[in-house]
């Protein structure tokens, strides 16, 4: 009895791979193995940036709410504990909008924190 070799199943997933491959530069997107590694790759850097997103992010609330602080004669970590101490519950990223949308609010909270 002839081999089987399994084409169909084969096939969808050689096109599977070079369905995702689109897009990149020669081989890559053409060629099942050179795909398979691209593809592979890809997905390990959108797994890993998935979590770098979140740490990014949290660095760029920091730094926008305290160069904001530091208009009004306050450091980062003074404002954030003497918001703490004054039970404002505002998140970084809600602080961060304020600082960069609505200076006014953001010297309300700056005099909070500072106990004013």
């Amino acid at each position: 009895m002839p081999r089987s070799k399994n084409n169909v199943a084969a096939h969808r997933r050689h096109k599977k791979v070079l369905k995702k491959a689109r897009g990149n530069f020669g081989g890559r997107s053409k060629l099942y193995r050179t795909a398979l590694e691209t593809v592979n790759k890809g997905l390990q850097y959108a797994y890993r940036d998935r979590r770098n997103k979140k740490r990014v992010f949290r660095t760029l609330w920091i730094t926008r709410i305290s160069a904001a602080a530091k208009m009004y004669g306050i450091n980062y970590s003074t404002f954030m504990s003497g918001l703490k101490k004054a039970g404002v519950e505002l998140d970084r990223k809600a602080l961060a909008d304020i600082a960069a949308r609505d200076l006014t609010t953001f010297n309300r909270l700056a005099d909070i924190a500072t106990g004013k």
